[in-house]
Formats: C-alpha cells, sequence, structure tokens
C-alpha cells in the first residue's frame, strides 16, 4: 500500500487539500483528483509539454513532479487562467488562426505562450519559435501557432485586444 500525503496547495485560486499517494504524479492529481482535463499526459518524460502548468509564477512539466512537491505552491492550469480571461486574447487568435488543431497540445502551448506575452522584452518570430520548441504539435506545423503569439503580443503592445 502506498503512503499517503495531507497536501496543501492554491489550484487555480482557490486554496485545496487532499490526502494523496506520495508517489502520485502532480499531472495525475490534478487530472483525476481534481477533475481537470487541460493538462495532459503523453510522453511522460517532460520533454512533450502537454502537461504544462505553471507553478509559483513559472513553468513546470506536471508528470515530472511528484504531487507532493505542489505542497504550499501556487498552480495554475488552463481551466484557471481561462477563468480568470488572463489569455482570452491568445485564445482568441490561436481559434482565429487555427492553431489548435487536435487540440492535444494546445493548453500546454497556452500556458507556455502566455509566459512569452508577459516577457520584459517582446521576442521576435524566432525567439517566440524557441520558446515554444519544448511544445511539441504534430499538427499544425507551428506556423499558426506563432502567428497567433505575435499577433496577440503585437495587440497588446498596442493597448488593443487581438482577434
Amino acid at each position: 500500500m502506498d503512503e499517503e500525503i495531507e497536501l496543501a496547495f492554491t489550484l487555480n485560486g482557490k486554496a485545496v487539500r487532499r490526502r494523496v499517494p506520495v508517489r502520485l504524479h502532480a499531472v495525475d492529481l490534478l487530472r483525476e483528483v481534481f477533475g481537470l482535463s487541460g493538462p495532459r499526459v503523453a510522453c511522460e518524460h517532460g520533454i512533450c509539454g502537454a502537461c504544462t502548468l505553471r507553478v509559483d509564477g513559472q513553468l513546470a512539466r506536471g508528470c515530472l513532479l511528484l504531487a507532493p512537491q505542489l505542497e504550499g505552491t501556487d498552480v495554475w492550469t488552463i481551466e484557471g487562467l481561462t477563468a480568470t480571461g488572463e489569455i482570452a486574447d491568445l485564445q482568441n487568435e490561436f481559434h482565429a488562426r487555427n492553431a489548435m488543431q487536435c487540440g492535444w497540445c494546445t493548453a500546454g502551448m497556452l500556458i507556455t505562450a502566455a509566459e512569452i506575452l508577459d516577457a520584459p522584452a517582446p521576442m521576435d518570430r524566432q525567439a517566440i519559435r524557441e520558446h515554444l520548441s519544448g511544445n511539441y504539435c504534430r499538427c499544425t506545423g507551428y506556423q499558426a501557432i506563432v502567428d497567433a503569439v505575435e499577433a496577440t503580443r503585437q495587440a497588446r503592445a498596442a493597448g488593443r485586444s487581438a482577434a
């Protein structure tokens, strides 16, 4: 029988507490215990980006974190970022440019793109591509994704909403 731990952290702006197995991965905690479908389990090696989360303001791979590592942290998933409206303009651009075809990578892409948009200095197309390179997409070829991120960055810089 797996040892368990009482775990308390903030999830998408709300304090949560659960008793969980110490070997449970963070992405499995979010999906199985909290019922969130945004973070995906794909490669389970931290290289595809489908399980990307924001933990204490930094991108993290949910498949590489064990649930106990979330103790006391502030965790955001695509569901939380969507609910706050923080990335509504970015989501609109993804939709307008068909940058989310099958949708498997979309949550991780959006969280990573949000970090790009929050960067202190604007990134050019090449820097956007490099920053997104840790998130795999097999459908779009990245062109539409880069277009969506760049359009959102430009719209924000001009003080207007994208799409």
